[in-house]
C-alpha cells in the first residue's frame, strides 16, 4: 500500500502541459474494456484537445508518483451533486490505493462545494466495477441505454457523502 507521502495529488486545468501523458494514462486504464463493453468507452474518442476542454470545464485531479502521472479523476458539477468521470489508475499501479486516494479527494471537493452526493456511471458488463463502487458506498439508482440501444448499457450509481 502506498503512503500519502509517496503520491501527490494535483489539480490541473486546460493549461496542463502534460496533456498527452494524461491522455495516454486514460487510454491505458480503459483499454481492458475493449471488446468487453458495447458501445465502446467514450475514452476511445478522447484527444489531447478534447481532454484539454474537459480540464477547462471540470475539476481535474492527477495523482503523481515521483513526477509520473499514475492516476486521475474528473468531477463535473451539477445542481445538487458532482458527476465523477474518468477515474483512471495506471494498470501497473492498480491495487496500490491510488484510486481510493482519488475518490477521497473527489469526496473532499464535493463536500467543500456543498454537494453531498457523487454520481457516476459504469457499464452493465463491468460487474467488477459495480462491486468495487458498492464497497465504496455507491448504490444503483438507474439503468440507461446509449443512443441506438434497446437494452440498458450503463448503470448510474450515487453515493451520499457525510
Amino acid at each position: 500500500m502506498l503512503t500519502k507521502t509517496q503520491i501527490a495529488l494535483q489539480r490541473v486545468d486546460a493549461d496542463f502541459d502534460r496533456m498527452a501523458e494524461l491522455l495516454a494514462l486514460v487510454l491505458r486504464a480503459f483499454a481492458y474494456m475493449d471488446g468487453v463493453i458495447d458501445p465502446p468507452s467514450s475514452a476511445k474518442r478522447l484527444t489531447v484537445e478534447s481532454l484539454r476542454n474537459k480540464c477547462a470545464g471540470e475539476i481535474a485531479t492527477v495523482a503523481l508518483d515521483a513526477g509520473a502521472i499514475v492516476g486521475c479523476v474528473f468531477l463535473s458539477e451539477s445542481s445538487d451533486h458532482f458527476y465523477l468521470g474518468k477515474l483512471a489508475v495506471d494498470p501497473a499501479r492498480q491495487g496500490a490505493g491510488i484510486g481510493k486516494m482519488l475518490m477521497a479527494e473527489a469526496e473532499r471537493i464535493a463536500l467543500a462545494a456543498g454537494k453531498p452526493v457523487i454520481e457516476l456511471q459504469t457499464r452493465v458488463e463491468l460487474t467488477g466495477n459495480q462491486s468495487a463502487f458498492a464497497r465504496m458506498g455507491f448504490v444503483e439508482t438507474a439503468r440507461t441505454a446509449h443512443d441506438g440501444y434497446d437494452r440498458p448499457t450503463s448503470i448510474t450509481l450515487r453515493k451520499a457523502l457525510s
